[in-house]
């Protein structure tokens, strides 16, 4: 019999998690934001052209919003390779919705793993965005389905809204 886990979701993992889910929660974690920084070689880019997607970066007082998953472990395999373009495992607080707090698996991506963009201009940021495109679709639509999301739930996330007007300025079609 496997044993469960939280895990803390804040990119695709928030509204598309493609696992089996016992459990979900909108949830939110401290001391942490949210940052477009992180390429992606092979879900909403390529090798020869990186999308770019959200990582973590430490935020004395900062919070993030989410959504924590309860899954089996045996989804870990699938997630590893998932998440295997740079990020590594942590385990942090979470505050799930209801109240509650729980230890939860999160990915993160630091700037030493070798699809590290860092940070740029906001328009270079949504320009690249708006061209992305790979094998799990367009990069302008993580972004917005993303910013969507923190819409509905009245989440302030003043990186991702200003990324996602921006992109939004563009026509959809590159």
């Amino acid at each position: 019999m496997s044993s469960t886990l939280w895990l803390f979701g804040y990119g695709s993992l928030v509204w598309r998690p493609a696992m089996p889910i016992m459990e979900g929660h909108p949830a939110w974690i401290e001391g942490w934001s949210r940052r477009f920084w992180q390429g992606s070689p092979d879900h909403r880019g390529t090798p020869e052209a990186p999308g770019r997607v959200a990582t973590l970066v430490e935020a004395p007082g900062g919070v993030c919003h989410g959504q924590a998953w309860r899954v089996s472990t045996d989804v870990l395999q699938g997630l590893d390779r998932r998440e295997r373009a740079g990020y590594a495992r942590f385990h942090l607080p979470t505050h799930l919705g209801d109240g509650r707090r729980v230890p939860a698996l999160i990915y993160v991506a630091k700037p030493q793993n070798p699809n590290w963009l860092g940070p740029a201009p906001l328009s270079e940021m949504a320009t690249h965005i708006h061209h992305s495109k790979g094998p799990s679709g367009s990069n302008r639509e993580y972004l917005l389905r993303l910013a969507t999301v923190l819409a509905e739930r009245a989440v302030l996330d003043p990186h991702t809204e200003e990324l996602a007007s921006a992109v939004r300025a563009f026509p959809e079609h590159p």
